[in-house]
């Protein structure tokens, strides 16, 4: 097979015989030539050139470059002009006609539809005269002539050769001419483009005869034999088989036969010296083998100790993070519980001290030492209990904060409602939401996630987008920066198929988004276009008006602070 090209210039296959003439040849020559491998029908600029039969009327001839229209266009004032012509008239300032110098305007010029039938059939000699085509035919139908002409000059269809001729001399261009017409290589029958012939021949073709390369007494070899030939060559040079055993000798192979016969008991001198070496060696590996075979009962009793003290410790660790975890809950509550027995009793002697100089002042109609000192106390302890109550609400802030948040990297977030928040979203009211922080442990990392239930960017309007955010802690000065942890990001399905959407990325240590917080929160980073809508809200993703997020913190990596 030969590659070629067609009109589109896709790569075909075209199948060529070596005989003159063949069937695929003629085949090739005889049917019609894709339209793009003509000359142009039509003219590039002006009117036909084409050699008519009969003197064309001067009524179909162009009043500008005088030849026979083409696509012709009348003027307002009856004259006739070639579609490019006229376009060249209408392109100068203030046109007018080159006959009667009367005005031309773009508008007024019209198809003349009627001439143009006239002109097509007027009856022209063959494009290929000059090459010996004889034909006479209406200029309506060159295009197809020239499709089937065997004088038109056409390229080599193989598409490599540069020639062009004639298209009846395409079975002998093809037969013998062409330099990349199909041949057979005569050794090995193999189908090839003549170009390649050659270098077949001189580099692969398994039939092609070669010398020996030892220069042997044999002519000639297959190259395909050339390879177990060099085994038998008594000219080639090879090794002593003993090799291994120690004997060194290297000659020709006519002379490895008497070597291996004089040499015969030097070998198995060789072998019993490498076979005592080796059960030497066998002996010393037995006496290894029995010394860890003693050692390994007492190396399998140690393991298990090892293993065995691993999982108490694990077990420690466990309930070791559990007490600190109970213990910061039950401080808290501790400390709500004291201020607020504070506050009430703050508040008791408040409205005692109030009630006191209500009574003093009812009682003698007048302000008094004692008043004024009982109104001092008043507003401290007023004062007091302003204070105690703010420290109360920050006590309740940091409890609630406490009770909901995590210290393992992991953060489960139940947004309810998510239809409402969904439509607040849609108006614009509120864009995003953002979770309770999570920790990567007690002094570790501080983050949350933040999430447009209507999109953001890319996804606005068609996706939710779900983000990552690194925010201020207390302990950042003793943390690694910029943040590297592997994070992953994921939608529960909450139907029996638990098929959850999810996605993770690595920090990009050149952002941001992950360096040491200055502000609260750094800027979120995440998936703009992390599920579509149609996907959350036709799946399992909801329930009871309810969607769950799962953000992941790798911490496996994680040194101490």
């Amino acid at each position: 097979m030969s590659a070629g090209r067609n009109a589109d210039g896709r790569e075909l296959q075209i199948p060529l015989q070596q005989c003159a003439l063949s069937l695929a040849a003629l085949s090739l020559a005889q049917r019609p030539w894709p339209s793009d491998h003509v000359a142009g029908f039509l003219p590039q600029h002006g009117g036909f050139r084409d050699h008519f039969v009969a003197t064309p009327e001067p009524k179909y001839c162009c009043e500008s470059c005088k030849l026979v229209l083409c696509n012709p266009r009348q003027t307002e004032c009856g004259h006739r002009f070639c579609e490019t012509c006229i376009s060249d008239q209408l392109s100068k300032p203030n046109p007018v006609c080159p006959e009667d110098k009367e005005p031309l305007f773009k508008d007024k010029v019209f198809r003349d539809v009627c001439c143009h039938r006239e002109i097509m059939a007027l009856r022209v000699y063959c494009r290929s005269e000059k090459n010996g085509c004889k034909e006479q035919i209406s200029l309506q139908q060159v295009m197809d002539h020239l499709n089937v002409c065997p004088y038109f000059e056409v390229p080599c269809p193989l598409g490599k050769c540069k020639e062009k001729m004639m298209r009846k001399d395409i079975p002998e261009h093809l037969s013998w001419k062409c330099k990349h017409r199909e041949t057979t290589c005569e050794f090995c029958m193999q189908k090839m483009a003549m170009t390649e012939l050659q270098k077949h021949k001189d580099t692969v073709c398994p039939s092609f005869p070669v010398a020996c390369p030892n220069h042997c007494t044999f002519p000639s070899i297959l190259r395909s034999k050339l390879t177990s030939h060099q085994h038998e060559c008594p000219k080639a040079h090879v090794t002593c088989s003993f090799i291994r055993f120690g004997c060194n000798f290297k000659g020709l192979n006519q002379d490895m036969r008497d070597h291996e016969s004089s040499f015969a008991s030097e070998h198995l001198r060789l072998m019993a010296t490498r076979n005592t070496t080796l059960e030497a060696k066998v002996e010393d590996v037995k006496g290894e083998l029995l010394e860890r075979y003693k050692v390994l009962p007492g190396l399998s009793s140690r393991l298990s100790e090892t293993l065995s003290h691993y999982e108490e410790m694990r077990e420690k660790n466990r309930q070791l993070d559990q007490n600190v975890c109970n213990c910061v809950c039950d401080c808290s509550s501790m400390s709500l519980r004291s201020v607020r027995e504070e506050v009430e009793t703050l508040r008791g002697t408040v409205e005692s001290i109030r009630s006191r100089v209500a009574t003093l002042e009812g009682g003698r109609g007048g302000a008094n030492p004692a008043t004024h000192t009982l109104e001092t106390q008043l507003s401290r302890h007023d004062d007091m209990l302003s204070v105690h109550e703010i420290r109360l609400a920050d006590m309740d802030l940091r409890f609630q904060v406490l009770e909901t948040a995590s210290f393992n990297g992991m953060l489960i977030w139940k947004i309810r409602d998510y239809k409402r928040r969904k439509q607040e979203a849609v108006a614009s009211k509120t864009l995003s939401l953002y979770s309770q922080p999570f920790y990567t442990g007690y002094f570790g990392y501080k983050m949350c996630a933040r999430v447009y239930l209507n999109g953001d960017g890319m996804g606005k309007g068609t996706h939710l987008s779900l983000f990552f955010v690194v925010m201020r802690g207390e302990y950042d000065a003793l943390l690694l920066w910029p943040f590297k942890q592997k994070v992953t990001l994921m939608l529960m399905d909450q139907g029996p198929a638990r098929k959850h959407l999810g996605d993770a990325f690595k920090p990009d240590p050149n952002s941001s988004s992950f360096r040491r917080p200055t502000a609260e929160m750094n800027i979120a980073s995440g998936c703009p276009l992390f599920v579509a809508q149609t996907v959350l809200e036709n799946g399992t993703y909801i329930k009871d008006d309810t969607i769950f997020i799962k953000v992941t913190v790798d911490t496996s990596d994680l040194p101490d602070p």
